[in-house]
């Protein structure tokens, strides 16, 4: 590969992840500011911060209250989420889920929604002991998927496992297995996920910069091929 290829290809994989998330953070900020009530904070409250009646004074202090109306939407939103989920470790909070679910599951539609969003929330953003051990599962000959133990087992003895997609990790399929099909890694959850979530090129055992590669001996030629000098003794 040229020289010119491999810098871009370098500063590609360095910007590439940094422009990606500057976006997501952008379009995240544009949609709850495109949510958030004005009722929130008017930009008139700021008049003593921004005084001024002209275009830019007024557009300086509409743009101010929208940035602190969407700070305001975020802290509120952190704050109720820590909550309900310090509730959910409670009875009551067991019980308000059960609740909820039940609820849930009468609507036909909602039903629907419901459960694959619960299941796509718990896979990404549950704790990683809810997957249990990695294992490899053979599903055609010579052909091999990484798959998670679930922890439950059916009533014929099969064990459940999860097998998600790559590198989205909110689909997959669940499937019914025999034990003597199963395959269990020595590696945890984390190191699994990581090669999932990266369509297989991660690997967090993988050594990169200088470690990695072949190490070479470099001779001087110049010194190699220096004859040494002849003394005097020699010469006798």
């Amino acid at each position: 590969m040229a020289s010119w290829k491999r810098d871009f290809a370098s500063g590609l994989i360095v910007l590439g992840p940094i422009l990606i998330t500057l976006y997501v953070i952008y379009w995240i900020y544009g949609l709850v500011a495109g949510v958030t009530p004005g009722l929130i904070l008017e930009q008139e409250a700021l008049l003593p911060l921004i005084p001024g009646d002209s275009d830019q004074a007024v557009q300086t202090r509409e743009q101010l209250a929208q940035f602190l109306r969407v700070i305001v939407t975020l802290t509120v939103f952190i704050i109720l989420t820590l909550s309900v989920g310090y509730l959910m470790r409670t009875t009551v909070g067991g019980l308000v889920e059960r609740v909820v679910d039940n609820v849930a599951n009468r609507v036909p539609v909602m039903r629907v929604v419901y459960n694959a969003s619960k299941m796509a929330a718990e896979t990404a953003f549950g704790e990683q002991e809810s997957l249990q051990t990695p294992v490899k599962l053979e599903v055609w000959e010579g052909l091999r998927m990484t798959a998670f133990k679930t922890g439950k087992v059916t009533e014929d003895g099969r064990e459940v496992l999860f097998l998600p997609t790559s590198p989205n990790i909110t689909t997959g399929f669940v499937i019914e297995v025999h034990s003597d099909r199963i395959e269990e890694l020595d590696e945890d959850v984390e190191d699994a996920l990581t090669r999932v979530l990266s369509a297989g090129f991660g690997d967090a055992d993988r050594q990169r910069g200088m470690d990695a590669g072949v190490s070479i001996d470099v001779v001087d030629e110049a010194k190699a091929n220096k004859t040494p000098e002849r003394s005097d003794a020699d010469d006798d």
